[in-house]
């Protein structure tokens, strides 16, 4: 089920390039909001750089050096298959 959202006391500028913009994209005024907020939710299901090295470091990376050793030993270990 949709729903009707308002946004009130807009300034000018930001209309006049939000126009401009769904002009761009071929797209009504309201297809273009609608766009901008879908491609704002989908971007929080992404990981920042500092989340993804602390995931990285829980898990006992530490240093490239270390994902060398890794890359290899898991390579070595498919050679005998």
């Amino acid at each position: 089920m949709s729903v009707n959202l308002s946004i009130k006391n807009v300034p000018k500028e930001w209309v006049q390039h939000l126009r401009q913009r769904a002009s761009k994209h071929h797209r009504s005024l309201q297809g273009e909001l609608l766009s901008i907020l879908e491609d704002s939710l989908k971007q929080q299901d992404t990981i920042s750089p500092q989340r993804l090295l602390a995931e990285l470091r829980q898990r006992g990376l530490r240093t490239p050096k270390e994902s060398v050793t890794i890359v290899r030993k898991d390579r070595d270990g498919r050679e005998g298959h």
